[in-house]
């Protein structure tokens, strides 16, 4: 159980600090996304954030889904996912709104 809550929450470190990098383009399609298994939610408030494929510099990896607990009520989660744009990727990051 330790081990889910912190990799959720060096998960969205990492996610709140990429508002301040640069933007992630890639020119090779990103794979489809991987069929997940979710387990029970820790709790009624938890949120399901579905898993999504990264990029670190030379090829996709994947990233899997976690339940989290939304930062404050009446929030939404937005997936991360990948934007084709002319002949290039953007990788849009997930976020609470």
């Amino acid at each position: 159980m330790f081990r889910k809550w912190l990799l959720a929450a060096i998960f969205f470190g990492i996610a709140s600090s990429a508002a301040l990098a640069a933007e992630i383009v890639v020119r090779v399609a990103p794979p489809p996304p991987m069929a997940e298994r979710r387990m029970l939610a820790p709790g009624p408030a938890y949120v399901w954030t579905p898993g999504y494929h990264r990029w670190d510099g030379r090829a996709f990896v994947w990233v899997p889904g976690a339940w989290v607990l939304p930062p404050r009520r009446h929030v939404r989660w937005f997936p991360a996912h990948w934007v084709h744009r002319r002949h290039e990727w953007v990788f849009v990051e997930g976020h609470w709104r």
